[in-house]
């Protein structure tokens, strides 16, 4: 007998990676119950269809992600470069820990509007930005300058981290080692200079 939580992870781990490679659109059931070793009836009883399979990955792994960078935000004690080095380390974290979910991630947040994969991907992107603009706007004594640019702040930092991320993975750089501490640490302190100055 088949082991079914083994079935039902490798079917989301198939179409993870099928879609990181191909992109969502470009994916059929088919080729993701063929990926994992499973006909399609078996995929169809875990995930009734193709956007399920997706919005089944979106709250297992975005979830939790969104719930830690709202902790973080929230947690501010009054020195924002220290929330913004826990931010940040926790996104090359979450980068690190699966780097094809991570960019898949990315990627359908910028597809078409009327996409389902973007409908589906929006409400987490949503909630992260929303964790790191409180934080801006909690913080916003200690970054005098503000001025209701609290948003402006979240793009500048999250594009920062982000393409930080990019080019590293880009440079088949290891894992272990663009997460290092000092790297990272080196991002945040440039990004504060910028809003001082």
């Amino acid at each position: 007998m088949e082991d079914r939580t083994d079935n039902r992870a490798k079917i989301l781990e198939s179409a993870v990676h099928l879609f990181y490679q191909r992109g969502y659109d470009a994916v059929g059931v088919q080729e993701i119950a063929l990926a994992a070793g499973v006909t399609k009836p078996t995929l169809y009883y875990y995930f009734k269809s193709k956007l399920g399979l997706l919005e089944a990955f979106l709250k297992e792994w975005c979830e939790p992600a969104c719930i830690r960078l709202e902790e973080i935000a929230a947690a501010y004690q009054g020195v924002p470069s220290e929330t913004l080095y826990a931010l940040a380390c926790t996104l090359v974290d979450i980068a690190k820990e699966n780097r094809e979910a991570y960019f898949l991630l990315l990627s359908l947040n910028y597809s078409a509007r009327e996409n389902e994969a973007f409908k589906a991907v929006f409400p987490y992107m949503r909630r992260m930005f929303r964790a790191m603009t409180g934080f801006f706007t909690g913080a916003g004594d200690k970054l005098g300058n503000m001025n209701g640019r609290q948003e402006q702040f979240v793009i500048s930092f999250q594009g920062i981290i982000n393409h930080y991320i990019l080019v590293m993975d880009e440079r088949e750089i290891p894992p272990e080692e663009f997460a290092d501490p000092h790297a990272i640490w080196e991002l945040v302190r440039q990004f504060m200079y910028g809003i001082y100055s």
